[in-house]
């Protein structure tokens, strides 16, 4: 498993999971259709977690391009490394999102809406303002970008003495950047849909795009320069916050 392969799979298992649930909440005939909010919010909050599970010990498990260049503008990551990381990332979410319409592909099909089509991949703004929906992006991004700053390692105090022991957390040093987007969901996702990860939707509203879906619409690509930028925007300032902090 390399850096690459890493980011690669645990993108694709995010976006598998929370594509997978906006299509099961919002397509026709689904099992679980009208679930509402907070099956989606929760399901993208454990699609992290399991990604960052799986490509943790490996990559670190940024599974953002935004998170990427946070990180190197905090001081925390090579600049080097970000090119890759921003390409299999892209690569990952763009092949979750394949997998998410073969597996709906029937229920795709039972769909007239194409907003409901066009959200399993996308985030569109429940109300169009550019400057507003761009903030809103930023803002949800700088929270989680400052919150994975301040993530730190568990440890032991030693009886009678001032050092402490550091230990692994394992798979459960996952469960705060899942809380973190959870949160950021419930409380910053109405207005836009909370992307704060340019490749959970660039790369999905490509795939919308490219693939055969029955009135599917169009990909609204006059508004996807905003989760694209706006995370990556509220990632800087965060990190330069945590810089000059």
């Amino acid at each position: 498993m390399t850096p690459f392969i890493a980011e690669l799979l645990g993108t694709m298992l995010l976006i598998l999971m929370g594509g997978g649930v906006v299509a099961n909440v919002c397509l026709g005939k689904t099992k679980g259709h009208g679930a509402g909010w907070m099956a989606i919010t929760t399901a993208w909050a454990l699609g992290v977690f399991i990604g960052v599970v799986v490509a943790g010990p490996y990559s670190g498990a940024h599974l953002n391009p935004a998170v990427s260049i946070g990180l190197a503008i905090g001081g925390t990551f090579p600049w080097c490394d970000v090119c890759q990381y921003v390409i299999a990332q892209m690569l990952g979410a763009a092949l979750g999102a394949l997998l998410v319409w073969l597996v709906y592909k029937d229920h795709f099909e039972a769909t007239d809406d194409p907003d409901a089509i066009l959200g399993v991949f996308c985030t569109s703004p429940a109300i169009r303002h550019p400057a507003i929906n761009f903030l809103t992006e930023a803002v949800g991004t700088f929270a989680l970008m400052f919150v994975v700053f301040y993530i730190t390692g568990g440890e032991l105090a030693l009886k009678d003495s001032n050092s402490t022991l550091p230990i692994g957390l394992g798979s459960v040093g996952a469960l705060p950047v899942a809380f973190t987007v959870w949160v950021i969901g419930l409380s910053l996702g109405g207005p836009t849909g909370y992307a704060i990860n340019p490749a959970r939707d660039l790369a999905p509203r490509c795939m919308h795009a490219l693939l055969p879906i029955k009135g599917k619409g169009g990909s609204q690509w006059g508004y996807a320069w905003i989760p694209v930028l706006g995370p990556i925007a509220g990632a800087a300032v965060a990190a330069m916050l945590y810089y000059i902090l």
